[in-house]
């Protein structure tokens, strides 16, 4: 059985798992909570097995490991932290972990936009500052409150993590519009342009890759063409937005608000413009959509049947 190093065990698990199933698919597990380049190759030490959920193992790392690694598990779907073109050349296997936390994303985002729609960031504000408290009446009604049934929710990336979203949102009574792919030649049945879903969306979520193509695709121009009444939910990666624009179009009124669970740079540093002041339009959570205790469980059991398919010559989820 391998002897296996996870590098940053603390970002799957705050001592709430068990870690039954993938100590008994290792021959010895190290687990490290955290792990810097400094500490890279001490940590990995002589395992066999690396898990890594954003731990950067590049292609020096790779190199010098070459005689020594057989397996690279990735802790998350997106591999972006793996050199995974050397990584194939050496001959070193990489594997992910896929649909764990489908259910706890779509959930959050829902959240999201049942926490905008209600003015809920807004109101709490209010009541800690005492408003409520000298109200003269039983109720306070300083921001307008949205029903979300009926309202057409505009799905940016329909993989997995999309349709799920999708499923939730059509549930309570949401109109589902999803947009085609930004390089598609042409529009396939079902589906609306960008342009098209920016216009009519009441809300949008965003639920695709961060690519070159991608990078910073929602900015002042898109933002502009979103209704004044419009939503903006990213769950998928921050650098999709341009949050500069974003702040700009929250101050300005040009949508009416924005849930994100993820930034450009995680954690994020004190010069990002969203977080210079506090906004009641804007709710900012730290990259927690998808970490539901039983989508973290999920993630742990997948990756001990990672190693022991590998220990059977089998390679599930392989993505090199």
């Amino acid at each position: 059985m391998p002897q296996t190093v996870f590098l940053d065990y603390a970002s799957t698990s705050h001592n709430d798992l068990d870690l039954t199933q993938l100590e008994q698919a290792c021959g010895t597990l190290t687990l490290w909570e955290d792990t810097n380049p400094e500490t890279l190759l001490e940590h990995i030490g002589q395992a066999e097995v690396v898990i890594s959920n954003k731990v950067l193992i590049n292609a020096s790392t790779l190199q010098v490991l070459k005689n020594q690694l057989k397996l690279i598990c990735v802790a998350a779907t997106g591999t972006n932290n793996v050199d995974l073109v050397a990584a194939r050349a050496l001959g070193i296997s990489i594997c992910n972990v896929r649909n764990y936390g489908s259910r706890s994303v779509a959930e959050h985002c829902i959240s999201l936009i049942f926490a905008l729609a209600r003015q809920i960031p807004a109101y709490n504000q209010t009541v800690q500052m005492g408003s409520w408290q000298q109200s003269k009446h039983f109720c306070l009604l300083d921001y307008p409150i949205t029903e979300i049934a009926g309202k057409t929710l505009g799905i940016i990336g329909y993989g997995t993590l999309g349709q799920a979203t999708a499923e939730l949102a059509a549930a309570i009574g949401m109109k589902i519009m999803i947009a085609e792919r930004l390089d598609a030649n042409h529009i396939r049945p079902n589906r609306v342009s960008i342009d098209e879903l920016l216009a009519q969306a009441d809300v949008i979520s965003l639920h695709c890759p961060l690519n070159e193509q991608t990078k910073a695709f929602i900015h002042a121009k898109r933002l502009k063409q979103m209704k004044p009444s419009a939503f903006l939910i990213n769950s998928a990666r921050g650098g999709l937005i341009d949050e500069a624009d974003l702040l700009v179009a929250l101050q300005n009124g040009t949508i009416a608000g924005a849930g994100l669970d993820v930034l450009s740079i995680e954690p994020p540093t004190a010069d990002n413009p969203l977080l210079w002041q506090s906004l009641p339009n804007l709710i900012i959570t730290p990259h927690i959509a998808w970490a539901s205790r039983k989508a973290r469980q999920t993630l742990l059991n997948q990756l001990a049947d990672i190693i022991n398919s590998f220990q059977q010559g089998k390679l599930l989820n392989q993505v090199n």
